[in-house]
C-alpha cells in the first residue's frame, strides 16, 4: 500500500494505522491540516472491501474536513478516522474502547465525532479511555430541543439551508412547493432533512440500502420509494445524494435528469474534474464541504457557552457562502467546486501551520 505516492495524499501531517487482534480494531486516522486549530472530524465504520478502499476514503475525507472547517471560518484542521468493519454485525463495546485508546495516544492533534456507523453512543464508550471525542455533551441544541450532542441535525438543517439556495440561484424562487427532490440514503441525516423538505411541501423520492430507514421515509413522510439504481437518475428537481461519496462520476454524470445537486455526503465527485462535467451539462453542484458544514459547526460551538440561536444563525451562512460560491462561479466560468476550494485555500493558507496550537478540550470531555 502506497501512501506518500497516493493520488489522495495531499500533503497530509499525520497517518497513522491501528489493529487490536483481541477487539478486531482496524482503524486508520489521518490528519491533513492544522494550520487553523487541532483536527476535528468524524471517525466513520464501513465495511470496506479492501485496506485501499478505507486508505482512499480517510484521505479524502480528512482533506474535506480542511477545507471545511476553513470554509465555515472554524478555527479547526482538517482530520478524519475509519474503522474497517460492518457497524451492524462488527461494532462492540470493546472495540471502541480500544478505538479511545489510540485517539488518546494522539495527544489531542485530532478529536473524532460521530459520523457513518457510529453514534453519540459509540463516542461516549470511547470517551472512556480518551478526552478527545467531540458532539457527546447534554446540551440545548441548535434548534432549541435537548440535545445529546448529535450534529445530525445541525447537518441536515445547513443542508437543507443550502439547498433552498440552489433552488433560489438556479430556478429563482424560494418556495419549495411541488418541488421535486430524490434523495439517496435517509439514515440520520438524510431522514432530517427529507423531513424539512416535506415540511416546505416538496416531493420526495427515496433509497436507502437499509429497508427499515427506507420505510421510514414512505410511512411517515409519504415519500416514493426508489431503487438504487434509479434514485440518482429520476426526473426531478434536485437530487440530495445523503450516503456514501463518489457517486459522481464517468458513468453517472451523463444520465443525470436534475438540474441540482444539493446533498449532505462527503466527497461527491469521483475525480476533481467531474466538477467542469457538471457545469457543462449545466448542473448546479453545491460543493459537499460548503453544504454539509452544519454538523461541524454545531460541534465546534459545544466546547463554548454560546447559545442555540448564535449556533443557528452561524449554519444559517451555509446559504451566503453557497451563493457567493455560485456567483463567483457564474462571473468566472470556473466549476463551483473550484471556486469553494479557493475559498477555502484563502482562509487556511493564511495561518501559520502548527503555529501556537494546543490540544483540543472539548466540553464533556474530562
Amino acid at each position: 500500500m502506497n501512501v506518500f505516492s497516493h493520488p489522495e495524499f495531499d500533503n497530509h501531517e499525520h497517518l497513522s494505522f491501528f489493529c487490536d487482534p483481541e477487539t478486531g480494531l482496524k482503524a486508520i486516522v489521518a490528519i491533513h491540516n492544522t494550520s487553523r486549530g487541532p483536527a476535528l472530524g468524524g471517525c466513520r465504520m464501513f465495511p470496506y472491501a479492501t485496506d485501499e478502499e478505507a486508505l482512499r476514503d480517510v484521505l479524502r475525507l480528512s482533506r474535506g474536513m480542511t477545507y471545511k472547517s476553513a470554509l465555515a471560518n472554524l478555527d479547526l484542521g482538517g482530520g478524519k478516522s475509519v474503522i474497517i468493519g460492518d457497524p451492524r454485525e462488527h461494532k462492540t463495546e470493546a472495540l471502541m474502547e480500544a478505538m479511545g485508546k489510540h485517539l488518546e495516544s494522539l495527544g489531542g492533534r485530532y478529536s473524532a465525532a460521530e459520523d457513518s456507523g457510529t453514534s453519540v453512543a459509540d463516542l461516549r464508550v470511547m470517551g472512556r479511555h480518551t478526552r478527545y471525542v467531540a458532539g457527546i455533551a447534554n446540551r440545548t441544541g441548535f434548534d432549541g430541543n435537548p440535545s445529546n450532542g448529535d450534529p445530525s441535525p445541525a447537518t441536515a438543517y445547513g443542508t437543507f439551508i443550502g439547498l433552498k439556495a440552489a433552488v433560489r440561484h438556479k430556478l429563482g424562487h424560494d418556495d419549495l412547493t411541488g418541488l421535486k427532490v430524490a434523495i439517496q440514503g435517509v439514515g440520520n441525516v438524510g431522514f432530517r432533512l427529507a423531513r424539512h423538505l416535506r415540511e416546505a411541501g416538496a416531493e420526495l423520492w427515496v433509497h436507502d440500502i437499509h429497508q427499515d430507514n427506507l420505510q421510514r421515509a414512505v410511512d411517515e413522510l409519504g415519500a416514493r420509494p426508489a431503487s438504487a439504481e434509479d434514485i440518482l437518475f429520476l426526473p426531478v428537481d434536485v437530487v440530495a445524494p445523503c450516503a456514501m461519496g463518489a457517486v459522481l462520476n464517468d458513468a453517472s454524470i451523463p444520465k443525470l435528469k436534475a438540474g441540482i445537486i444539493a446533498g449532505a455526503a462527503n466527497n461527491l465527485l469521483d475525480r476533481p474534474e467531474h466538477d467542469a462535467m457538471l457545469k457543462q451539462q449545466d448542473i448546479l453542484y453545491a460543493p459537499d464541504f460548503a453544504i454539509n458544514a452544519g454538523g461541524i459547526i454545531d460541534v465546534f460551538y459545544e466546547r463554548t457557552d454560546a447559545t442555540p440561536e448564535t449556533v443557528r444563525k452561524h449554519v444559517d451562512t451555509i446559504g451566503d457562502t453557497l451563493t457567493e460560491i455560485f456567483n463567483r462561479s457564474d462571473r468566472t466560468g470556473l466549476p463551483t467546486g473550484d471556486i469553494a476550494n479557493e475559498l477555502a485555500e484563502e482562509r487556511f493558507q493564511k495561518h501559520t501551520a502548527g503555529a501556537g496550537l494546543a490540544p483540543m478540550r472539548l466540553a464533556g470531555t474530562g
